[in-house]
């Protein structure tokens, strides 16, 4: 590899390299220790502890190339080598292409300057084809040098960072250095003539986690296949535990969610994968869960600065956050201040002349923002006003404490008239009024103690829209999130849900769209669409708005809508009741992007086939219990219970288990907060149901006592009619209980456990994320294995009798008695796996494992082509030793490609190599007679003869590709008198194949 120039005192490096070449203006040198006998005793193994610990080009590679100055002491390191070719190839490109040149030059600084020259030249080539690029550091282009040496994977696999560390084996620490690739985390150390090398593959990792103990302050414990490893004495330890988190994510994303990897071009190609790249997704993300924003949105500025509160009178202090359509602010401090800004409402932007370093952003609704102390706010300025295209206004005209005006207008009035416009040629169908305005009418001429209470809650909204402003762009304060503890008033519900959630945002990029989405899903007729139709009736069955046709209509549009709009999730128990009390509260197109927002952002995964987002979520619940509810862990002696009774709980926020007009305010929580909410809900009821359950047998008497608690939680302040009211229905056996008002439960949640942080849950989603999917991986496994020892026992008569039968008819799983144990199986089915999973990844431009269909069987679920058979077959077949074991390899796969797609699954990739290893002669030569007649036989051209009988990809995929147009019986007796060393084959098992 070429090397930037740099000076090198070869006085001091006499010890360390052995002259191999040399001329008037070059040196080749071999590094001490390298491929002598004995190692070059203590010596070489003191210079291969300092090139596996130290960093610098020339402790890196065995070889290297200097230029000389005549007469000077000085030397210019501008090559190095892995191995002997490598470093003789540069060797002589510098004597064919240079020397011949450096005779003409007259003084030695012409001589050292054209080198330089050159070698940059050739490094600028260099770089347009290496996965270096220009701009990396030159210490990043030595690492890649040595991750690529040290560890012999692909030139495709793309390094993303590396850091020095030590690795702990046992109780002794080993310092080397860690490599961070798009698959693999791979260390390398080598100390005194021990070396360890180990590389994990990111998709393998079930456990990531920091952690401390008496030994290590502050380590990294990854979990893979059973194994724990430790890594500790980082530099930034908190930014390189993201990173191999992030980087762990991704590669369990590329498994089991393939459409996000199709629809993201950075993470479909790893050459985009960088670490500044990751760092700035990971902000992101982040950004737009705390701010509920569209997952398109990307972070693009942050600046330290004041927000000045006009009605607390202070400047608040915290960051303001810019994006491609949001400028956001949040507070630094405890006053949990926030703000919220589209740049579709921005009228102006200005600045101040003072010393304030100040900027005004005017919206509608006569309501301006006044961010100060802001550094470089001219250019900031400048770059917004050209973002959002707003007038600059005379400063004087705005005051300098920026009032927001009594009379602001809400925003969203703008939204509701475009969406009113885009729906009105669909008004027949679709609803523009909220269920309970229809069903449940304000009686303003009859005024109860409940009736009071909710005008007095309306009251305190108003004030706060009065001070704090009303719309999308409304401060957000403590005050806020008093008031939605206490309950949304039944009139704003669904405006301020818009808002929480963001969904207001969604429907003002997307005017008109539900319209267009029901019309295009009227008449659909699917899975999705059928499940939803055996639901509809099920869906608040109480409620007078889902006891008519009303109701009902609404609930099959939406949910028809959103299976059509997202075909990934399409329709899933739990939605129906979520989506239901929605359209109580929030008109029918709002009601719609509700449930995209609840779906696709704020419960990720949640509604799927395996409901990977909710199991997630438990195991984050599960930890939230080991750490605040202690007495509770100790006393239950397996955990799983927890996730058993919450699934419920997460999956339909507590809607399912709580009365509505309780139920309804924890939604409210949930859209203010989000899962935390639940979270902490979720710890306040088992808190306070803590003596009872400790009191506990079994979990059947835990669950009862849960059941009890839950039927006895009401909403004193429920301006609801008693016919719809859940919790006034209860027998008088349970009113012997102590009644528990929801508002007093969700603020007790708050107060106890209020300091869990969303930056910790989301970390812990994470975290759990990667255990949760290797531990349903490992279960699928376990299930299969099971389900095969009954088949290898002969126990199938039994299971035709069993329950097990449905898991047997489910899986799929194969029948056929394969010789392979278990245990070759299970290895066999990991190599197959990873050979798809990497092979597609490390081929750029290559939709990634587009052959993953996880709606079949387990051992169905992965298929390869061609030219990943040909791979597998290389390193696994026991024919792979013939000279033409391209073309066997390419009759095998035709052959196993019983329905010409040109694919092929595990399930028949094992019978082929079973065959191979275990069958017996007969069935052995019946595979060879097979693969030597159409279908599975084809003529191989070699369009490259000088490559002998090696197929190109091209070749593979195209001759794998070919279909047999003539009857097989035709073709095997053509084929047989066409070949007559194929005769005597034929002739003997033409009746028995």
């Amino acid at each position: 590899m070429w090397l930037k120039p740099e000076e090198v005192l070869l006085k001091n490096a006499l010890k360390l390299w052995l002259m191999e070449r040399s001329n008037d203006y070059f040196v080749l040198q071999r590094r001490r220790g390298y491929r002598e006998e004995g190692g070059g005793g203590l010596t070489g193994l003191l210079v291969g502890t300092l090139d596996s610990v130290l960093d610098s080009t020339a402790k890196v590679a065995p070889f290297r190339i200097l230029h000389q100055t005549p007469d000077s002491q000085v030397y210019l390191s501008i090559a190095c080598g892995a191995n002997r070719e490598e470093i003789t190839k540069h060797w002589e490109w510098l004597e064919q292409n240079i020397m011949k040149t450096l005779s003409v030059f007259d003084s030695n600084e012409d001589i050292t300057n054209f080198v330089q020259g050159k070698i940059r030249g050739l490094i600028a080539e260099e770089g347009k084809h290496s996965f270096a690029k220009e701009d990396d550091p030159e210490k990043f282009r030595e690492a890649l040098l040595k991750f690529e040496k040290c560890f012999g994977l692909p030139e495709q696999e793309k390094l993303v960072t590396y850091y020095s560390c030590s690795y702990w084996k046992g109780r002794v620490p080993c310092q080397g250095w860690l490599y961070l690739s798009t698959n693999f985390l791979s260390f390398y150390s080598f100390l005194l003539g021990s070396e360890i090398k180990l590389i994990i593959s990111w998709d393998a990792v079930s456990k990531l986690e920091k952690t401390s103990n008496v030994i290590l302050t502050e380590s990294i414990h990854v979990c893979s296949q059973g194994e724990n490893h430790y890594f500790s004495m980082f530099l930034h330890i908190n930014q390189t535990y993201l990173l191999m988190e992030q980087l762990a994510n991704y590669a369990i994303k590329r498994i089991f969610d393939k459409e996000t990897f199709d629809n993201d071009p950075i993470l479909d190609d790893p050459l985009q994968i960088t670490k500044r790249g990751l760092e700035n997704r990971a902000h992101s993300e982040q950004f737009n869960a705390f701010f509920r924003l569209p997952k398109e949105e990307t972070l693009k500025e942050v600046h330290e600065c004041f927000l000045w509160v006009p009605f607390s009178h202070f400047n608040a202090h915290g960051k303001m956050c810019i994006s491609e359509n949001y400028i956001c602010f949040a507070s630094q401090d405890g006053n949990l201040c926030s703000v919220i800004i589209p740049l579709r409402e921005v009228l102006a932007i200005d600045k101040t002349n003072d010393s304030s370093k100040s900027v005004i952003i005017s919206i509608k609704g006569k309501t301006a923002f006044r961010f100060s102390e802001v550094k470089e706010f001219e250019q900031l300025v400048a770059k917004l006003r050209l973002k959002c295209g707003a007038a600059s206004t005379q400063y004087h005209d705005i005051s300098t404490e920026v009032p927001i005006s009594s009379e602001s207008v809400d925003p969203s009035d703008d939204i509701e008239v475009q969406s009113l416009i885009c729906q009105k040629e669909c008004s027949k169908t679709v609803n523009t009024e909220a269920l309970m305005t229809v069903f449940h009418p304000q009686d303003l001429e009859t005024l109860n103690s409940k009736t009071l209470k909710e005008k007095m809650k309306e009251q305190s909204w108003n004030i706060l829209f009065t001070e704090c402003g009303r719309g999308v762009s409304m401060f957000r304060t403590k005050k806020t999130q008093d008031l939605v503890v206490r309950g949304i008033p039944e009139t704003l519900r669904g405006e301020l849900w818009m808002l929480f959630s963001g969904a207001v945002n969604d429907m003002a990029a997307n005017p008109g769209y539900y319209a267009e989405v029901v019309e295009q899903s009227l008449g659909t007729c699917n899975l999705a669409t059928e499940e939803i139709e055996r639901d509809l009736r099920r869906s608040l069955p109480e409620h007078p708005a889902f006891q008519s046709d009303t109701g009902i209509s609404a609930l099959r549009r939406v949910l028809t809508a959103y299976a059509f709009r997202n075909p990934k999730i399409g329709y899933c128990q739990a939605m129906n009741i979520l989506t239901s009390v929605l359209l109580l509260y929030a008109k029918e197109e709002e009601a719609f992007w509700l449930l995209v927002a609840v779906c696709e952002r704020m419960l990720p995964d949640y509604f799927n086939r395996r409901i990977i987002g909710a199991l997630v979520d438990q195991a984050v619940f599960e930890e939230l219990i080991r750490d605040h509810l202690p007495q509770l862990t100790e006393h239950m002696t397996d955990m799983t219970f927890f996730s058993s009774v919450s699934l419920s709980w997460f999956l339909t926020l507590f809607i399912s288990v709580l009365p509505i007009e309780s139920a309804v305010n924890v939604v409210d929580c949930f859209f203010y907060d989000g899962i935390k909410a639940i979270l902490q809900l979720g710890l306040a009821i088992l808190d306070y149901n803590l003596d009872k359950l400790l009191a506990c047998k079994d979990d059947a008497e835990a669950v009862t006592a849960l059941n009890r608690f839950f039927d006895n939680v009401t909403n004193k302040d429920s301006p609801l009619p008693s016919s719809v009211q859940q919790g006034s229905n209860v027998s008088d056996e349970k009113s012997s209980h102590i009644r528990v008002d929801i508002t007093d439960l969700i603020r007790e949640s708050n107060e106890k456990y209020g300091n869990i942080r969303c930056e910790d849950i989301y970390s812990m989603r994470c975290r759990n994320r990667l255990y949760v999917i290797q531990t349903l991986e490992e279960t699928t496994k376990q299930n299969v294995r099971e389900i095969s020892k009954w088949i290898q026992r002969d126990f199938y008569a039994e299971v035709l009798n069993s329950k097990l039968l449905l898991i047997l008819l489910k899986l799929r799983v194969v029948s056929q008695d394969v010789k392979l144990s278990l245990h070759e199986l299970d290895e066999l089915y990991v190599i197959f796996k990873r050979e798809l999973f990497f092979s597609y990844y490390w081929c750029l431009r290559a939709p990634v494992l587009k052959h993953h269909d996880p709606s079949l069987p387990y051992l169905e679920q992965y298929q390869i082509d061609c030219q990943q058979f040909r791979v597998l077959y290389h390193l696994l077949s026991p024919w792979a030793h013939s000279a033409n074991r391209d073309s066997l390899a390419l009759w095998t796969f035709r052959l196993l490609d019983e329905n010409s797609d040109c694919l092929i699954n595990f399930k028949e990739f094992s019978s082929a190599i079973d065959i191979m290893y275990n069958g017996s002669f007969t069935e052995k030569l019946k595979v060879l007679f097979k693969l030597h007649i159409p279908p599975a036989y084809t003529e191989v051209k070699y369009k490259d003869p000088s490559k002998g009988d090696e197929l190109s990809k091209e070749e593979l995929l195209y001759f794998s590709q070919l279909h047999v147009s003539k009857p097989a019986k035709e073709k095997e007796a053509e084929s047989a008198k066409n070949s007559p060393e194929k005769v005597a084959i034929y002739s003997v098992f033409k009746d028995t194949i």
